[in-house]
């Protein structure tokens, strides 16, 4: 659908995205451009709303009851800087003057600004004021009559002017996710726990355009269903960002209690990473997974020095990504926080992980040796068996109900 046969009485609302990276891109660029325009469409399935991009922008046109729907994905849309709700308006000076003048005001009443500039793109070469004359001109409407007074160095309210196939007049510009839209980086398999790190590396890798299919291990009743329940809560989260996601719930219990009949017990914490490793295998397998991904942070925990990472990526099958590898603490909770999954993470239900922890675990764990002491626990039925048994669940972005 063109815009010029857009029903605009319909279609009554306009929001503009501005794309990122995506425009540094060079002849592939219309690969990104259609899978942000996918993604977005996804979200909006089943709203009355036209999406397309053009020329560095997204633009959606909705029904004003999908408005609450649209801003909800925009604010969670990987491939895009920001958003704004504009007026589109003709192309001529009245009509962007009255845009212009109806937005300062807002703005000025919402944050009680006293200055202004006019930031103007003529992005339509044929229209006859240029960028500067067309700024000039657009701020004569707030400054003549005492409106607002004019400061281009640090002005308490700017006024955006697009000129395109139409006029496009905006103040706030919202936050949304930089990154590459998600879909065109392949496929990876999520090693979701229920603690702060790992919902934040899949984000991560989302942001990189990679679409993620999760994997939870379950050690019920060592573990609660409330534990689950909160594993669950961050898929849901996640998958706000990744448009959709499913979620594989491994029953562990009897791998961890062979685990720890056989395995000595500084090694327990190990040996059950390398079980999960196997089960990713499996699954990136079935999946189709490209890469397998976890949340490891270099020397955070035991498990997690260089030497025991280095035993648990000899028993990948795929490339294994860390995001997080070089990140603190701080900075993972940060960007927790930022996502929404924060709050979630820190509910007092533990996973397996914690519950099967030795006091003195191995910190330098040898490859040779770690794969004897794995075979030695003839473990590997156990793992297939856990693997057949999975529960899938699934969660869409499309499931907001706005």
């Amino acid at each position: 659908m063109k815009n010029r046969d857009i029903d605009f009485s319909v279609y009554s609302q306009t929001y503009l995205g501005k794309l990122g990276e995506l425009t540094l891109k060079g002849g592939n660029l219309k690969v990104f451009e259609n899978q942000l325009a996918k993604n977005m469409r996804i979200a909006l399935e089943n709203k009355k709303a036209h999406v397309r991009v053009q020329s560095g922008r997204l633009y959606v046109v909705c029904a004003e009851d999908a408005c609450e729907t649209v801003e909800f994905a925009l604010s969670h849309l990987i491939g895009i800087t920001g958003w704004a709700k504009v007026r589109a308006v003709e192309k001529n000076m009245d009509a962007i003057k009255a845009a212009v003048r109806e937005e300062g005001l807002i703005a000025k009443e919402r944050t009680g600004g006293k200055t202004f500039k006019i930031e103007a793109r003529r992005e339509d070469k044929s229209f006859p004021l240029n960028s500067y004359d067309l700024a000039r001109e657009a701020a004569g409407v707030l400054f003549d009559d005492g409106t607002l007074d004019v400061d281009v160095k640090k002005p308490d309210i700017v006024v955006n002017v697009e000129i395109r196939e139409r006029a496009y007049v905006y103040c706030a510009t919202k936050k949304s996710c930089r990154g590459l839209p998600v879909g065109v980086s392949g496929k990876g398999l999520l090693l979701l726990s229920g603690g702060i790190d790992s919902p934040v590396a899949g984000y991560r890798m989302m942001r990189r355009g990679m679409k993620i299919e999760a994997v939870y291990f379950h050690s019920y009743p060592y573990t609660s269903e409330e534990a689950q329940k909160k594993v669950q809560d961050l898929a849901k989260t996640i998958a706000m960002y990744g448009v959709e996601m499913h979620l594989n719930v491994i029953p562990f219990t009897d791998v961890q209690m062979r685990i720890k009949q056989k395995a000595p017990e500084d090694y327990s914490t190990l040996m059950l990473r390398l079980c999960m490793m196997k089960v990713a295998n499996l699954l990136a397998e079935r999946v189709n997974a490209d890469c397998i991904i976890t949340g490891e942070s270099l020397g955070q925990v035991a498990s997690q020095t260089i030497q025991n990472m280095a035993v648990t990526e000899s028993f990948a099958e795929k490339p294994l990504l860390r995001p997080l590898v070089g990140l603190d603490k701080e900075e993972i909770i940060d960007t927790a926080v930022e996502i929404g999954t924060y709050e979630t993470s820190i509910l007092p239900y533990e996973d397996c992980c914690v519950l099967f922890s030795p006091k003195h675990p191995i910190l330098r764990a040898d490859i040779e040796e770690s794969k004897r002491i794995y075979d030695e626990m003839e473990i590997d039925e156990l793992v297939k068996e856990s693997f057949e048994k999975r529960e899938i669940f699934s969660y869409s972005i499309r499931n907001f109900n706005g």
